[in-house]
Order: C-alpha cells, then structure tokens, then sequence
C-alpha cells in the first residue's frame, strides 16, 4: 500500500508525540532511578512498529477484532497511560 506524504508526517508525529510521553513519565524516571539506587545503570532501546491500512466503509467493516496481550503488554501499556478496556 502507497502511503501518502500526509500520512507519512502524521506517523513520524505520533512517533515523537509516544517518546515525549514517555521521556516525561514520572513513572518511567522513578523506574530509572530505581535502578540508579540499586546500583544498575540502564539503557533503553523501545521499539515502535505503527501498522496502517486503509479505512473501509462501514459496510466493510469488521465489528469484531481479538487482541491478545501478555501481562508484560498490558504492563508497558500502562506505564504509558494506555488503558484498553473490555479486555
């Protein structure tokens, strides 16, 4: 699929918008200090991989979706301020 220019400028921001947040986590810099006390130096390597497809129409479209997270996922989603309901 051909993504548009548009698009590309979009996810380039969505991807900058997740690092900031995460920079700015009070969470994650507890975490990172954490560490420091215990005596552990860290290096932090996050991986964002942003999927896209075109929208169908609503006669198209698929009600139903299954996700499956792991405990680690749902862990890292919440350590981002991401809540995913109905679970």
């Amino acid at each position: 699929m051909e993504i548009s220019g548009e698009a590309k400028q979009i996810v380039q921001e969505l991807g900058t918008a997740i690092n900031e947040a995460v920079e700015r986590s009070q969470e994650v810099a507890d975490a990172i200090e954490r560490l420091r006390e215990a005596g552990y130096e860290m290096e932090l390597n996050l991986r964002l991989d942003i999927g896209l497809r075109q929208l169908l129409g609503t006669d198209e479209l698929d009600t139903k979706a299954a996700l499956e997270l792991t405990e680690e996922d749902l862990r890292t989603l919440r350590g981002m301020k991401i809540r995913i309901d109905d679970l």
